[in-house]
């Protein structure tokens, strides 16, 4: 079972399928497509960013990072609400956006699907604040254009049981 999780790992860790299960979820969720982007993200005073865990068969973790602007139009297309301030709808809604295209994307490995847990949201906001993980099997990371403004999605595996 391990060796051809690994396998199946070294499919999935393609960019590729990244793009299309951000691809799969803003075009259901939101009504949007997004397309890959260029780093940096911006400088906004305050950032939010969602993490949902994997555990089972696969450890690692789902982020998504973006600035408090493009979170709030994140939540308000998605609620179908005019959200004007970070609050708990945006959190909310970040953390459900991020759980979602971690399942999407593990979906897309049948050896994962099955074997592999989701944890609830975590979401922080904040500045200054990195994100640290420890050395990974393999770690995808990509910027996405959305209304104009860029935001990333990292898969990050530490293991393989």
């Amino acid at each position: 079972m391990t060796q051809l999780l690994k396998e199946s790992l070294a499919l999935v860790s393609q960019p590729e399928n990244l793009d299309k299960s951000v691809d799969e979820v803003f075009s259901t969720m939101l009504g949007v497509h997004c397309e890959s982007g260029e780093y940096p993200i911006g400088h906004e005073p305050e950032l939010v960013t969602a993490v949902v865990g994997f555990g089972g068969a696969m450890s690692g973790a789902c982020v998504l990072r973006m600035g408090q602007t493009i979170a709030i139009r994140m939540a308000s297309k998605m609620t179908g609400m005019n959200i004007a301030e970070l609050d708990d709808t945006v959190t909310d809604a970040a953390g459900e956006i991020c759980n979602m295209l971690a399942g999407t994307w593990k979906g897309h490995v049948p050896e994962v699907s099955v074997g592999c847990m989701l944890s609830v949201p975590t979401v922080v906001t904040g500045r200054d604040y990195q994100i640290h993980v420890q050395k990974p099997e393999f770690r995808i990371g990509r910027a996405y254009h959305f209304e104009g403004h860029l935001f990333e999605v990292m898969i990050v595996c530490d293991g393989v049981q």
